[in-house]
């Protein structure tokens, strides 16, 4: 049975038996506690924790998930992924054990021609808690499972909690049979690897107290008992197709193939190389998922975690197939193909996740190299100093800052003959797992409490927004929250949140910014708003401070927002949308919209993109949007069904959640979004937008920026004065300014250029004497000397080398020169054959001195520079050099 149909099954019968099918949440978790969605019952844990009012009293999704703690557990094992599909049936205070139980055993165990799994009875294992005595007696007297199979199990494996004070409560778990081929006989306690969980029945019926683990206190029963269920669907699919583990089914195998035969390998016939596809492929559809989702790589949270599991994916690649060519882009189309039929979203955004992985490949590349470059100078060091050991310090920063993993760095050690020290860098690492994991403690600590929200939500309903149409309004002050608490009062001074059964204020959303203006209770007390938010969908907060008299809960009050700074983020606003369509119509599709930010005047605007845009392509999109605006185009908005609005080819945003409804925003055909902002009416009211530049703000994302209106002519004024200023000058038409400045850029750069050969020269002139004045310090010539400030470290390495070259080459020679470029002091030392033979080696010469000046440096046994930061110390360090020449003999 394939993973789609195995999906589709269970969303049907819990559908056919009174359950609402809810869709998969974003992998970005909405709960401030989370980086990604690592459960199935994520989405719904503000209903477990009575914070919002389910809207459904029964539910049943697939839930697309990550988990990272185990990465390096991937591909060495049946069941670890980054990635998977958690099948869950929920019931919110409806229906307990009595009915959970039954309803998995009867989808588990109905035939596949009768809607069904067909898995077999008796291959089928249950376990319950030591003293469940009634999902116990549920098994055996009401399902039909013999005693034997059932086993009673402690507190770590079938007891759950969320980690903080709260829900908890007994655990059921489904095992099925894989045969004794695989293991023991004697069940899940015996062997789990034989046994293998597919259904975990959470039965949350206690409230938990403080505590650490699974030490904690039991404060009572739940008013409301819960059901959350979580079925792992790539282990049912590897149990129904037959496969050993979840890299073998229909979907993940098909990448596995794939880069078996890409990398010039064969799946099955060397299990290091297995390992290796394996984790490709479960990496690749990750990254394929998160990608979708609206995550970019990054350097921490989500970012970071898409980036180390792409660069796990390359590195592996490369070993697997000797070379370093780019296979991801072909396997992320496997990738999506593979998943379509059960996310067929992934279709329409194929061309931006191909963008973004295709670009996170090449600067992998790119890091590569630098990482290698920085190998090498650490292995140099190694080398210089008479070790054969590579740190373990330098390892881990290869891996920290470069994303080297430690199996690259081990290779590439051996081939210099170096050895690792293996023992510091997983002392290194496991200090950094410890202070992670102190932090996701900390995290779990907390869970943002929106309660407050909440019941006003539940009780008083959304905020209706009256803000496409009017700019001030009655309203009713629903509530009134003040350091967190509601009040029934807020008074001069406070701040204060408000909330209102209806609203002109626009809330941040969806790139724009909130509306300011003012909340006025007739002749009782006004409150200016400088923010607006929507902590829960549909809930309009308004923000600000009471600058007069009091605000009282139930008071009618006016509304109003201030009009113009409106205009202004409407204007931006409306720009942000025919800019996306301009980028679009330059770089193709795969530009798509990464963030956008909309403020009175101003925009920026982030979209993925494999290059950056040359001035005369940014030229071309600010000339196409301002033509645009000269045609004066309706600006219309309308509300269809989310499946009409694609289908005419509105635009969707990665991240964002659309309900069945949507409001779309259209100019002419030029531009289709949906888009829930505020705009102007026609496009002429832009008056004119500037772009300020284009810049990378991430691997695969790029940025620009633009004045909108007032703002944009007042910048191009500023400019013109500016270009008028420089015509005054130079004495030369505007038109000709920047063939002037560019010859007065040439002339200066060649006097530079002559300067610094006039300095170099001046600074080898002292070569001559230096050498002559070379003195006998234990059998070997020495030469210490402190060049002028300014000479930088080329010209003092230019200079050691002369003045040991004027020296007797079959005598020990050293020459140890320091200078001051740029506030940073630098030491070069040089030393000929015979002062090596001597065990005067430059690299370890060089460290002495450079540890003077607080800092290090390395190379060669006959030259090596180094340097630090306190150039006070310059006169030290050649001293130091001097005095451990002396102690040699």
């Amino acid at each position: 049975m394939e993973t789609a149909e195995i999906a589709r099954r269970f969303l049907a019968f819990f559908e056919k038996n009174g359950h609402t099918v809810v869709p998969s949440a974003s992998l970005i978790a909405e709960d401030p506690t989370l980086l990604l969605v690592p459960a199935g019952m994520v989405p719904f844990k503000p209903y477990f924790l009575g914070q919002r009012t389910p809207p459904h009293a029964t539910a049943t999704s697939v839930q697309k998930c990550i988990r990272t703690k185990d990465i390096e557990e991937v591909g060495k094992t049946s069941r670890h992924a980054t990635f998977f599909q958690m099948l869950g049936n929920f019931s919110f205070g409806d229906y307990f054990k009595e009915r959970a139980i039954p309803l998995a055993w009867e989808l588990v165990t109905t035939p596949v021609e009768e809607g069904g799994f067909g898995i077999d009875p008796e291959r089928l294992w249950v376990t319950v808690y030591l003293d469940d005595d009634e999902a116990a007696e549920i098994w055996r007297d009401k399902v039909g499972v013999r005693p034997e199979r059932i086993q009673r199990m402690g507190k770590e494996e079938n007891y759950w909690d969320m980690g903080v004070p709260g829900p908890c409560g007994p655990c059921s778990e489904i095992f099925y049979d894989r045969g004794p081929e695989y293991g023991a006989e004697g069940g899940p306690e015996a062997d789990e690897n034989r046994y293998i969980e597919i259904w975990n029945l959470v039965f949350m019926q206690y409230e938990r107290g403080e505590g650490s683990g699974k030490d904690y206190p039991i404060l009572g029963e739940l008013p409301k008992k819960n059901i959350d269920t979580g079925l792992g669907l790539e282990r049912l699919a590897a149990v129904l197709q037959g496969v050993d583990n979840i890299y073998e089914t229909d979907i993940i195998g098909r990448v596995l193939h794939r880069a078996a035969e890409l990398t010039g390998t064969r799946y099955g016939d060397d299990e290091q190389q297995d390992v290796m596809l394996r984790v490709v492929a479960d990496h690749v559809r990750s990254a394929v998922m998160l990608v979708g989702d609206g995550v970019r790589p990054g350097n921490e949270k989500a970012g970071y975690v898409l980036r180390r599991i792409l660069r796990r994916s390359i590195r592996n690649l490369r070993l697997l197939s000797g070379t370093d060519a780019s296979f991801l882009h072909e396997l992320t189309e496997v990738s999506i193909d593979a998943m379509k039929d059960i996310y067929p979203d992934l279709l329409d955004k194929a061309q931006v996740i191909f963008g973004v992985i295709d670009t996170e490949e090449k600067n992998f590349a790119d890091t590569l190299r630098s990482g290698t470059a920085l190998f090498n100078r650490a292995a140099e060091r190694t080398r210089a100093a008479g070790g054969s050991t590579f740190s373990g310090a330098d390892a881990f920063q290869l891996h920290d800052t470069y994303g080297f993993p430690i199996d690259l760095t081990l290779e590439m050690a051996a081939e210099q003959g170096l050895q690792v020290d293996e023992d510091a860098f997983t002392e290194l690492m496991t200090r950094q797992k410890e202070t992670a994991k102190r932090d996701a403690k900390a995290k779990k600590l907390g869970n943002a409490d929106i309660s407050v929200y909440a019941r006003l939500l539940d009780t008083s309903g959304a905020t209706e927004f009256l803000g496409y149409t009017d700019h001030e309004g009655e309203a009713r002050v629903l509530g009134l929250i003040v350091d967190g608490e509601a009040v029934g009062a807020a008074r001069a001074g406070d701040q204060v949140e408000i909330v209102l059964d209806r609203t002109p204020f626009y809330g941040e959303s969806g790139g724009q910014l909130a509306d300011k203006g003012v909340i006025e209770a007739d002749g009782r007390g006004v409150a200016d708003i400088d923010d607006v938010q929507k902590p829960l969908p549909g809930l309009f907060v308004h923000r600000g401070t009471v600058r007069s008299g009091e605000l009282v809960l139930d008071d009618t009050v006016r509304a109003a927002i201030d009009t113009d700074r409106r205009a202004s983020v409407s204007r931006s606003h409306s720009a942000t949308h025919l800019i996306h369509s301009a980028l679009r119509n330059a770089l193709g599709p795969s530009a798509g919209q990464a963030g956008s930010e909309n403020r009175p005047g101003r925009l920026r605007f982030d979209f993925t993109a494999e290059r950056a845009l040359g001035e005369a392509e940014l030229a071309e999109v600010e000339e196409e949007v301002n033509t645009v605006l000269a045609g004066d185009i309706q600006v219309r908005d309308f509300q269809t069904s989310l499946d009409e609005a694609l289908k005419m080819g509105a635009l969707a945003m990665f991240g964002e959640k659309y309900g069945d409804r949507v409001r779309v925003v259209e100019m002419s055909d030029y531009s289709r979004e949906l888009c829930g902002g505020t705009h102007v009416g026609a496009t002429g009211q832009l008056g004119v937008v500037k772009l300020l530049g284009e810049s990378s703000i991430g691997s695969g994302v790029r940025r620009v920026e633009a004045a909108v209106g007032i703002d944009a002519f007042r910048r191009l004024s500023k400019e013109s004065l500016l270009v008028g200023q420089l015509s005054e000058q130079l004495k030369t038409p505007r038109e000709e300014l920047p063939e002037r400045i560019d010859a007065m850029v040439t002339r200066l750069r060649a006097a530079e250029k002559e300067i610094e050969r006039l300095r170099a020269e001046r600074v080898l002139q002292a070569a001559a004497d230096l050498a002559a004045g070379a003195r006998e310090t234990a059998g070997a010539l020495l030469v210490v000397h402190r060049a002028e400030d300014g000479a930088t470290g080329d010209d003092l390495r230019r200079l050691a080398l002369d003045v040991r070259g004027r020296l007797d080459a079959d005598r020990p020679v050293v020459v140890a020169v320091a200078g001051v470029p740029k506030d940073r002091p630098v030491v070069v030392v040089a030393a000929n054959k015979a002062a090596n033979q001597r065990g005067l080696k430059a690299g370890e010469l060089v460290g002495v001195a450079a540890r003077e000046l607080g800092g290090g440096g390395g190379g060669k046994p006959d030259v090596a520079q180094g340097g630090g930061t306190d150039a006070g110390a310059v006169d030290r360090a050649l001293s130091a050099v001097e005095a451990r020449v002396a102690t040699s003999a």
